[in-house]
């Protein structure tokens, strides 16, 4: 992601993530922030491209391309696989542009990009209820984790 691009991931990421009723039944949990605390991150990004990314589908669109899909992906070590892995989060393509495969485009050449960085496995969440995205994931060679996500807000443990 550019500067250029930023304003882009924000409008795909924030439609998203205000809209998507299995993001929204856990965002309390995860201490959701809004719009502002998305432009913090996106900021971040800019500032330490070292922690990770955000990774945009582009269209033509009229006279130049336009961002059809984003996802924010994450460096971790994986003390199993001896490795670095990917953390993804927030996988979505503008409604327009769904059902036409974008969204496996995109997450087939992020492996690719990944693997030849050295990363050998892509974790992600997926909320249980949201069948459609279980499918898409599974199409695309994720498998299910016999365990559940939690999380633990500093800012209030701290207290």
């Amino acid at each position: 992601m550019t500067r250029g691009t930023r304003d882009a991931a924000l409008a795909l990421l924030s439609a998203f993530l205000a809209a998507d009723r299995h993001y929204r039944a856990s965002a309390g949990v995860y201490g959701d922030g809004g719009l502002a605390a998305l432009e913090r991150a996106l900021e971040l990004f800019l500032a330490r491209p070292e922690i990770g990314f955000v990774w945009l589908a582009l269209a033509e669109d009229g006279p130049g391309r336009r961002a059809i899909g984003a996802c924010v992906c994450c460096h971790a070590i994986s003390t199993s696989r001896g490795t670095l892995v990917a953390k993804l989060d927030d996988v979505t393509v503008a409604a327009d542009w769904q059902r036409r495969g974008v969204g496996a485009t995109m997450l087939r050449a992020l492996g690719r990009h990944l693997a030849a960085r050295g990363h050998t496995r892509i974790d992600c969440g997926c909320h249980r209820a949201n069948v459609g995205a279980w499918r898409f994931y599974e199409r695309l060679g994720f498998r299910p984790l016999d365990e559940e996500r939690i999380a633990l807000l500093l800012d209030e443990a701290a207290r």
